[in-house]
């Protein structure tokens, strides 16, 4: 990935949690919300956008088998990304 995308990429998160962070601390009154210190970030190609919008969709509906770890776990494994399970979870 060129620095500039990455760099980018770092400046989404950034604002997409403080402005999520927000949203719900005032929507919902959870004060003590707070995200993990770190992010995964993924591409996939144009072909895929329509799974992948179909995955996001279901998503409720598939977490009530399989929790997010679980899933992600998967994930990692299913595309050999390296990771030690010390350092996945905050």
């Amino acid at each position: 990935m060129p620095p500039a995308a990455h760099r980018h990429g770092a400046d989404l998160l950034r604002e997409l949690k403080s402005s999520s962070t927000k949203w719900l601390k005032q929507e919902t009154g959870r004060s003590n919300f707070a995200w993990q210190s770190g992010y995964g970030a993924f591409s996939v190609s144009h072909s895929d956008v329509g799974t992948v919008r179909n995955y996001i969709q279901r998503q409720e509906e598939h977490h009530r088998t399989k929790t997010f770890q679980e899933e992600y776990r998967q994930f990692l494994e299913r595309y050999e990304v390296e990771f030690d399970e010390e350092y996945v979870w905050d």
